[in-house]
């Protein structure tokens, strides 16, 4: 039976610490994308059917909502977003050459058919923000779907096209999911988790995620701890441009979100800031300036998905007998360890490994000396015999002990005798970690511990053979 409670269900691996290198076109070190938020009509409006004001992002600082009263600053303060800022953006971005991606909320889009005649003349990706720029945490799934539903239909009448890609922003744990099932979008950017695009199996999809920020957003002028001035936006959108072409100069190329909103940076004692910084981005060799589209038919054609079966999706017998052996005659340690809260972090080798120990750590003393003692001998009866499991066959093989000389398998069951009968239990090293020579160098200092010290040392070695056996089991599949 698949214990689905005991199923963690977050992804606290990712890439890990080699992550995969982009391949950014032209061997950029950098990919810079820059998305203008078009909310703007969108809000929270009791003119939009809504039952309060908007109160989120604006210059009205501790903004809360009016319920069933318009709230004429704010409506004003979106607007000028519409009216002003969006051209200062639209001129700024035409001007310098630098594409852009539009989150358009798609009432908004409506609202605004000027606006969008310019987004498309400038050749902007226009993705979809939903149908509303409202909170959807507490809305059911059934009618953030249908919301979803009217999004895209909306935003086809008002584009002439489906949107490529989603975000909404005020999201649910189940956007992603629901905007997944839906099936049409090239990558959806409701998650804030990583540097670089990256694939999810949804059902039978894979839907490929591009994470957006929060950091690198002038939504921080209108937030607690956020920038209060045009020189701390640039020197913070500096600082993150300078570590990530860092990094790509060492190899491994990056991403960097920008996130726009009309109506703050907009403004003109921000946008400046801005410029300076797009002015400098541009100034560095190997930066490509992309859409998120763009972004995206880059990583479906030089990243496409990888599927492999995963251990945290298992049930357990398939578990049991793809990891039963990984400690040597000891299926309970896999029994154990599909009881653990298994996640994605334990598709890796070192996950796996890490679970599978976890069981062998927590096991009585008897038990742990039941698994030291179903080891074989190094170069022992059951080896001349060919009677070892495959693994150990093929563990004892790498070091040469297949190929001894009588001398030397002569040496080997000697020493086993004297180590088995001091200590109670075969002499266990991880031979690929030794050649033949070290082993006996290994096993000669070995046989003067005292049990205690070697049960220990053992243990340890159990537990490296079964890293090495579960990186082969995981082989092509999960790094």
């Amino acid at each position: 039976m698949h214990k689905t409670e005991k199923r963690y269900v977050r992804n606290m691996s990712g890439y890990g610490p080699t992550p995969p290198t982009a391949n950014w076109p032209g061997g950029a070190k950098i990919a810079v994308q820059f998305v203008i938020n078009y909310e703007e009509g969108g809000e929270n409006c009791i003119l939009h059917g809504d039952a309060a004001s908007e109160a989120f992002l604006s210059e009205i600082v501790g903004a809360a909502q009016w319920p069933g009263q318009r709230h004429w600053n704010m409506e004003s303060i979106y607007e000028y977003g519409a009216r002003a800022g969006f051209w200062r953006l639209h001129r700024l971005f035409t001007g310098m050459g630098i594409p852009a991606t539009v989150y358009g909320v798609a009432s908004a889009l409506a609202r605004s058919p000027e606006q969008v005649a310019a987004m498309q003349d400038a050749d902007w990706e226009i993705a979809s923000h939903g149908l509303k720029w409202i909170e959807y945490k507490d809305a059911s799934p059934e009618a953030e779907k249908a919301d979803m539903l009217e999004a895209i239909r909306l935003h086809e009448e008002v584009t002439g096209a489906k949107p490529l890609g989603w975000y909404t922003g005020r999201c649910s744990a189940n956007t992603v999911a629901l905007a997944s099932e839906i099936g049409i979008f090239d990558y959806i950017s409701d998650i804030y988790d990583d540097d670089l695009p990256y694939w999810i199996e949804a059902g039978e999809r894979d839907q490929l995620l591009i994470p957006y920020t929060l950091d690198c957003n002038d939504m921080r002028f209108a937030t607690a701890q956020g920038f209060n001035s045009g020189d701390q936006y640039f020197a913070y959108l500096k600082d993150t441009f300078d570590c990530l072409y860092e990094e790509g100069e060492a190899g491994t190329p990056k991403m960097m979100n920008i996130g726009l909103h009309c109506r703050l940076v907009g403004r003109p004692g921000r946008i400046m800031a801005l410029k300076r910084f797009m002015d400098y981005a541009q100034s560095k060799g190997d930066v490509w300036f992309a859409r998120r589209i763009d972004i995206a038919r880059h990583w479906h054609k030089t990243h496409p998905p990888v599927r492999f079966e995963r251990p945290s999706q298992m049930d357990e017998a398939r578990f049991v007998a793809l990891y039963g052996g990984i400690f040597e005659h000891s299926p309970w340690i896999a029994e154990r360890a599909f009881a653990l809260e298994l996640g994605p972090a334990h598709d890796t080798a070192i996950g796996l490994h890490s679970a599978l120990c976890r069981a062998f750590r927590s096991a009585s003393h008897g038990e742990k000396l039941s698994v030291l003692q179903a080891h074989p001998d190094l170069a022992g009866k059951l080896a001349a015999a060919k009677q070892l499991t495959a693994d150990s066959t093929v563990e004892q093989a790498s070091a040469g002990l297949d190929i001894l000389s009588d001398d030397e398998r002569d040496q080997f069951m000697a020493m086993n005798k004297i180590y088995m009968e001091k200590h109670g239990f075969p002499f266990i090293i991880a031979v690929r970690d030794h050649d033949k020579a070290s082993i006996l160098e290994a096993f000669i200092q070995r046989i003067e511990n005292d049990s205690d010290t070697e049960f220990a040392t053992a243990c340890k070695q159990v537990e490296r053979i079964a890293f090495y056996r579960v990186s082969d089991s995981l082989a092509g599949g999960a790094r």
